[in-house]
């Protein structure tokens, strides 16, 4: 009997979800579009290659809205059941509040791994494909819009890079080298950078290296010039797809590599809070949904708790953003503000189930 029920509870759940879902994607996808529309016409930009672009970061989407439609999927199908009395039947056949918690936490599991699955395989090489591909059409490098192009340190050596094409190859690169003491030892000009995998290292072509030897310096020109660096492009690239969006495994790779040339991390070591957090808001959503299915309202209270569950997930949405841009102002822990907007939603499910129980 009970294996039936969570059978039932799940098929309607993940109806009711996949119908949210689907309408959020909609809706989003077309303000996507108009934010294009501006863009369309401008350096050869299409109105295809718009929505192609418009298509490649859904899955961007999908993993920023399952929880929402996660909370108003829940909401929507055990009000309905309360609605039929369905509720009360499976509480007096012996289904206890506690016992239908761990039923819809059973549930919620699968959509913590497809937020997971989302989150870490799917969109961030979808949006990084993304970028590529909107760079490529509207013929743009990734630091065109930095005046003096792309700046990074690795170990002693500080790079700046004038452009960083789509291909994340590079041209006219800037390395500046320096000793143990903090002297300038060499300064090396190239025309091209290329990152070649199987020597874990950057190929520089049309290399003019000053090097400074004490009391004189030395010109020499180099047809190329091999630059082992952990600056491998997976690195690079983040600077096409925002924290939230890239990968566990890449924001702890950079991450690694801010620490080591003593950089703020802090932006991103959020940003990863935030990634090993997200997937488990799934169920702070269920737990959420689940104190207006035992309130005994027959009358409009399906559209009323489904507009009051809309803007709970607004709300969760708006604050998951808030609590990042806050914890990088004030140097908040990463953990604290990841796991801030999410504890305030459990506390407020936890306070509902108790006055409901109450009641």
């Amino acid at each position: 009997m009970r294996l039936v029920l969570t059978r039932y509870l799940m098929r309607e759940i993940l109806s009711a979800s996949g119908t949210v879902l689907l309408a959020f994607l909609g809706l989003f996808a077309f303000f996507d579009f108009l934010n294009e529309l501006d863009s369309i016409g401008k350096d050869g930009y299409e109105l295809y290659q718009a929505l192609i672009y418009v298509v490649m970061i859904i899955p961007g989407r999908v993993y920023e809205l399952l929880p929402v439609a996660v909370l108003i999927g829940t909401l929507y199908a055990l009000t309905s059941l309360a609605r039929h009395s369905e509720i009360t039947v499976m509480r007096v056949s012996g289904m206890s509040t506690f016992r239908m918690l761990r039923v819809l936490m059973g549930i919620g599991a699968i959509f913590v791994v497809a937020i997971f699955v989302f989150g870490e395989y799917i969109a961030p090489p979808a949006e990084r494909a993304a970028q590529q591909w909107r760079l490529v059409a509207t013929n743009s490098t990734v630091s065109s819009h930095l005046r003096s192009g792309l700046w990074v340190k690795d170990g002693p050596r500080f790079i700046n890079v004038q452009t960083l094409l789509p291909d994340r190859s590079m041209q006219d690169v800037r390395i500046y080298e320096f000793d143990e003491q903090h002297g300038l030892r060499s300064i090396s000009d190239a025309q091209t950078g290329r990152y070649k995998s199987h020597q874990q290292a950057w190929v520089l072509g049309g290399v003019r290296q000053t090097r400074f030897l004490g009391d004189h310096t030395e010109v020499v020109d180099l047809p190329e010039l091999q630059w082992a660096s952990e600056l491998t492009p997976e690195v690079l690239s983040v600077l096409m797809v925002m924290p939230e969006r890239m990968s566990v495994t890449t924001l702890f790779a950079y991450i690694n590599h801010l620490r080591e040339n003593k950089q703020n991390a802090e932006r991103y070591e959020i940003a990863l809070w935030k990634k090993l957090v997200y997937p488990f808001a799934a169920l702070v959503m269920m737990a959420l949904a689940l104190p207006f299915a035992l309130t005994h309202d027959r009358m409009g209270g399906v559209s009323v708790k489904v507009f009051f569950g809309v803007m709970l997930g607004i709300g969760f949405h708006l604050l998951n953003g808030l609590f990042s841009n806050l914890g990088v102002i004030n140097g908040w822990s990463p953990p604290l503000a990841a796991l801030t907007p999410s504890a305030i939603f459990l506390f407020a499910a936890a306070g509902m189930l108790f006055w409901v129980e109450r009641r």
